[in-house]
């Protein structure tokens, strides 16, 4: 039944609604990137090591570009672990949009609900953010004690992440938010399993950008299967 939701949103895939929310977040996630980097580059200049004076060795004076170079590797070595962490929080900013347009499609005849606010709104992408880079981040550790852990940490964590959050935002539309918590715990299994099918992808390039947009319409569907 997972999969059958998932297939419903992929079909969906095309509508114009689905592309505009999927570009503003790739588009926005990238820029976040690039601030951040630029950031890190703008504390080394801060810093400024100039060169150092080693024993033995005298002036060195290339310190400085070899900070600026490993900052550059840094940031696209962490861009693969955190990029769709970053895309997942700021699309779902958006993802109302993508669920709406599930239900004018697949569900015709509901009243239409009150929009989340924008305070509201960027509230829970904060969080939301917070939480999948912290995680991200502390699994760092895990996977140098578990290197043949990888893959199962990864999913696991991931689709846990996902799937509460893209459920979060499906069912509060209808149930608000204290009603859509309430109905997560109720369906924790399914939607944890859920969100693992939503993380597999997350390690293909390109296809991953897809999650945020695919996850918020298979959740929107799973949503209105379990309160059918």
């Amino acid at each position: 039944m997972i999969l059958t939701d998932f297939l419903k949103a992929l079909a969906q895939l095309a509508d114009p609604r689905f592309r505009r929310v999927l570009w503003i977040g790739v588009a926005l996630s990238i820029a976040l990137l690039v601030a951040c980097y630029a950031g890190l580059l703008w504390v080394i200049e801060a810093i400024d090591p100039g060169s150092v004076t080693l024993p033995g060795v005298g002036q060195v004076t290339w310190v400085g570009d070899l900070l600026g170079w490993g900052s550059l590797f840094l940031m696209l070595f962490l861009s693969m672990f955190l990029m769709i962490p970053v895309a997942s929080a700021i699309t779902s900013l958006f993802l109302d949009d993508v669920a709406q347009a599930v239900e004018d499609v697949h569900y015709p005849g509901l009243p239409v609900p009150p929009r989340v606010s924008l305070f509201d709104g960027l509230r829970d992408t904060i969080n939301f953010l917070g939480v999948l880079i912290l995680a991200n981040l502390l699994a760092f550790a895990v996977y140098a004690m578990l290197p043949f852990g990888i893959p199962f940490v990864f999913y696991a964590m991931n689709g846990f992440l996902l799937g509460r959050e893209y459920f979060q935002i499906a069912a509060m539309r209808r149930e608000g938010r204290e009603g859509a918590k309430a109905l997560r715990k109720q369906h924790i299994g399914a939607i944890w399993l859920a969100g693992c099918l939503m993380a597999l992808p997350l390690s293909i390039p390109v296809l991953n950008l897809l999650i945020p947009v695919l996850g918020a319409a298979t959740f929107t569907h799973l949503y209105h299967r379990l309160t059918a």
